[in-house]
This record gives structure tokens, sequence and C-alpha cells, in this order.
């Protein structure tokens, strides 16, 4: 059992220093040898667990899609909203997602890997369909295709984001929320959704899982 918890830890160790060199380094620069002087490991443990960059990067990919922080909440709308409000807060403060991102939008990376954004929409779409079928939104609106075009807008405000170092992306999720909603939610439910920046913060800390800190209103 110490053993496997162990190795469970190693395994651990190894991603997030992966990521932190594909977040640094990009995917063509990230190397096994920088990688292994990085965190001080022998080859031999580091290939026990991961035998080449590209097992890496879908070890890293593997742990993309998360739902940690996430609860059940009165409207599925509402846990639409949280999870990409989770998703926005987390993102900055740990590197397995930022660098899950990152080979996403790498071209060469992509084109090996592929994403799990197909994965992302999907998840947003089950929550959508749900959201519909309790009459959360507006008649005409198609949850596929609003899945498909979060997640879209969600990536591209976080990668414009990441360029302006004045801009916090909770914020700007908040702000992107503030421009979709009213064009599908219910006037009902509408009203009573919270998109605050800082309500992902609140949701960590109810499930004892605060990735970080920030000050809040």
């Amino acid at each position: 059992m110490v053993r496997q918890e162990r190795a469970i830890q190693t395994r651990r160790i190894i991603l997030e220093a992966a990521a932190e060199m594909f977040n640094e380094l990009g995917y063509d620069a990230t190397t096994i040898g920088g990688l292994i002087e990085r965190i001080q490991l022998t080859r031999g443990g580091l290939y026990f667990h991961f035998t080449t960059k590209e097992q890496l990067a879908r070890g890293v990919l593997d742990e993309a899609v998360t739902m940690e922080g996430l609860a059940p909440q009165a409207f599925k709308l509402q846990e639409w909203v949280d999870l990409a409000l989770l998703l926005a807060y987390r993102l900055p403060r740990e590197p397995l997602l930022s660098a899950s991102v990152r080979l996403s939008v790498d071209v060469k990376a992509r084109g090996l890997l592929g994403t799990r954004w197909p994965d992302w929409i999907a998840v947003g779409e089950e929550l959508l369909t749900e959201a519909k079928e309790r009459g959360e939104l507006l008649v005409h609106v198609d949850p596929g295709d609003t899945a498909r075009l979060l997640v879209g807008a969600w990536t591209g405000v976080q990668q414009i984001t990441e360029t302006l170092p004045d801009h916090d992306l909770s914020q700007e999720i908040s702000c992107l929320f503030e421009l979709v909603l009213p064009n599908i939610a219910s006037a009902g439910v509408l009203a009573k959704l919270d998109i605050s920046p800082y309500r992902a913060e609140r949701l960590l800390k109810a499930a004892g899982n605060s990735v970080g800190s920030s000050p809040s209103p």
C-alpha cells in the first residue's frame, strides 16, 4: 500500500513538472532529459511511469476535464456557469490545467495528441440539455450549439487574457456570461443566477478544496 501511494505521488510530481515545462517552453522544446534534471529523478524512475514525451503530454491532457468544486445547484444552468467560473479561477493556479490548454492550442501538439475540447463540449451539452428540459432555457436555444460556442469563447477569452497582465480571467469570464446569459436563459432563471467572479473561490472553500486565495469584495 505504501509503495502504491508513493508511486501515485511520484507520477503526480512528474506530471506537474512536465506541465510546468510545457507552459514555459512549449511542447517542442520540452525534453525528457530536461524533465529528469528538473525533478532529480532517474531515467528508470521516470520510465516506470512515462517512456516518451507524447505519453507525458497525454497524461497532462487526461487531467484536463475536472469537476473539482462543482456542486449540485437549484438550476442546471447555474452548474454550467459554475463549471466555467471554476476553471477560470483554477487554471492560473494549476499548471496541469493551464498546460492542457497550451497543448490544445499548440498546432503541432494538437495534431499529434488531439484535445479535450470535445469532452468539455459534451459535459456542457449534458448540463444544458437538462436545463432545457427543466424550462431554464429559452425555447430557441440549442444545447449542443451553445455548449460548443461557450467552449470556443472561453478558450478565446483565456488566450487573450493571458497576454493582458492587468486582467483577471475570472473577471473576464464573468463578463462573458453577462453577454451570453440574457440570450439563452429564461427570465425567471436569469434573475437568480450568480455569475460573480468570486463565486468559484467560495465554491472551492465550501468544498474544502481551496486552490488559492484572492480578495473578495
